[in-house]
């Protein structure tokens, strides 16, 4: 191997989802354009020709002996690996590998492996949103963070579903090549820097199940079409014509959070997106209803595990101009 270059060995098997492994692979590809390439192999347990969960074939895997000591190694998901139980040629083939790597990553249900051989045992996790309740009951000593894009325990880094698995190799790419590089690679593809390993996997709109009842639903309404008015609670509760107790009685039962709790996630999505069209920090805080700055920062702290500025950096200057994206997006 040339110095510098870095082995990456992607774990695939039947049912492998595609993204998981053409998402990571490009970025890295891109990445070895500008500095020190990567050495791409695709292993899986018995080598040949792998058939992914959308019919199409990867051809030219190798068995974990003949991949030799990957840099790091990266386990793709499969729907199958949260619903099945996972064979031992898998589980072997990983083991072997996660033996010898540096580092040792999965995107999606690929957390399911490396939880099922222990490398999870007291370690921070995440997976898909769906499936992070059946990771945290089957192996209750992961401690699984459901709502995170990806999360780095010492050598070991798990992501979220699909495209999360690009999130992740930008931050692996960064992590090894440095900022400008991971920035660069991201606007070739056309898609914004990694979001921030704590930030949400949906959004507090998409993630709020519905109400119950009208009087919550006509509220959550007014509350999501503008985000900044008046929504303290007696605002609300006189909005509703009902009392502020038994307003937050109704969040209660039927969101399983209280008015103010909610209300803040909501702001905050709203924040994020003001960030991303150019607000300053202090613009997104008052248009958002977050009031000011630091109000701003300590939610971002909370609920993100970054900075407003750090947040904005990474959208902001790295993702694709407005230039650069299409007037129409192709239907």
């Amino acid at each position: 191997m040339r110095p510098g270059v870095r082995r990456v060995a992607f774990v695939v098997f039947d049912g492998v989802t595609m993204l998981d492994v053409s998402g990571p692979s490009e970025v890295l590809h891109q990445a070895g354009r500008l500095a020190p390439p990567y050495e791409l192999v695709l292993v899986s347990p018995g080598g040949g020709p792998v058939t992914t969960s959308a019919g199409l074939t990867l051809t030219g895997t190798v068995t974990a002996a003949e991949a030799g000591a990957p840099h790091t190694l990266i386990v793709a998901g499969g729907d199958r690996l949260a619903r099945q139980p996972i064979e031992h040629e898998l589980l072997d083939t990983v083991r072997a590998l996660a033996e010898r790597a540096e580092r040792v990553a999965s995107v999606c249900t690929g957390a399911f492996v490396l939880a099922e051989l222990g490398l999870l045992d007291e370690c921070r996790a995440t997976t898909h949103w769906r499936h992070a309740e059946t990771l945290a009951r089957r192996y209750p000593r992961t401690h699984v963070e459901p709502d995170a894009i990806h999360i780095r325990d010492g050598r070991l880094l798990t992501s979220a579903g699909i495209s999360a698995g690009i999130d992740l190799a930008l931050a692996l790419v960064e992590e090894d090549h440095g900022p400008n590089t991971a920035r660069a690679v991201a606007r070739e593809l056309v898609v914004f820097m990694q979001r921030p390993g704590g930030q949400s996997q949906f959004s507090t709109a998409l993630a709020t199940p519905p109400a119950r009842g009208d009087l919550l639903r006509s509220l959550i309404a007014d509350i999501l079409a503008d985000p900044g008015a008046d929504h303290s609670l007696p605002t609300m509760a006189a909005r509703a014509a009902v009392s502020p107790r038994h307003l937050s009685r109704l969040f209660r039962a039927e969101l399983g959070t209280t008015p103010a709790r909610w209300l803040e996630r909501v702001r905050l999505d709203r924040a994020q997106q003001l960030l991303l069209d150019g607000h300053s920090v202090t613009s997104a805080a008052r248009t958002s209803g977050l009031g000011s700055d630091e109000t701003l920062r300590r939610a971002f702290a909370r609920h993100l595990g970054t900075t407003p500025s750090e947040y904005r950096t990474r959208f902001g200057t790295t993702g694709p101009s407005r230039r650069e994206l299409p007037r129409h997006r192709p239907g």
